[in-house]
């Protein structure tokens, strides 16, 4: 099997929209969808991302990560741990995800990975450009592959800009049907009150309001 782009896809909307906007440059059989399992609360997610690829004729692969949870902690991996704005980044996550996302990538003559984080409206740490090009940059040493890349579409976006896009790729009311961005893994609107809740509800808001007017 040999891939164009790997696309990191937790289920979630961000990552869906990288991997609807992989598919369209490259077509769904040059296309991977890799998703991760590191015990995290919002497990219903994972789901989704393999019913989304199955809808979308897309090659689906979960990798197990339960390491994790032996060695840091936060809400997003202990079911009993309140979740609160900050407790909810997982240490090393995306790192860790573009590197093993990328020797994938390698054993399958890739040179592209695909990561659905938002620089602009969260405070993540390694949800940055800036951040993304340092490990850019170390990958590339890694795999001995000057032309390896991490792309990151929706890194200066808003939640709005991204709930457009998703309207101008004609993917939008499935995505807001079939992903799981609520930190407690409920579907469509979620829980509403933890913090992915609120930006992606704002965001459609926002852009459901801009465009009646």
């Amino acid at each position: 099997m040999s891939k164009k782009a790997i696309v990191v896809h937790s289920g979630g909307m961000d990552s869906s929209l990288c991997l609807a906007l992989a598919i369209r440059e490259f077509g769904p059989q040059s296309v991977l969808s890799l998703t991760f399992d590191y015990n995290q609360r919002h497990k219903t997610e994972i789901t989704q991302a393999a019913k989304i690829c199955q809808t979308w004729l897309v090659d689906h692969k979960i990798v197990a990560l339960p390491t994790i949870q032996h060695i840091t902690e936060n809400s997003l991996i202990n079911s009993t741990t309140l979740i609160a704005n900050n407790n909810t980044l997982v240490v090393g996550r995306n790192g860790l995800m573009a590197r093993l996302a990328a020797i994938q990538a390698s054993s399958l003559g890739a040179h592209i990975i695909y990561m659905g984080v938002m620089g602009l409206e969260t405070s993540y740490r390694d949800c940055s450009r800036a951040y993304m090009d340092l490990k850019q940059q170390i990958l590339r040493i890694d795999l001995d592959d000057p032309m390896f890349e991490i792309r990151t579409p929706l890194v200066d976006m808003t939640k709005k800009e991204t709930m457009a896009l998703g309207h101008r790729l004609g993917v939008l009311d499935f995505l807001l049907e079939h992903t799981i961005t609520c930190y407690n893994g409920l579907p469509r609107e979620g829980c509403q009150t933890c913090a992915a809740c609120k930006l992606r509800n704002n965001g459609l808001k926002e852009f459901l309001d801009e465009s009646s007017m």
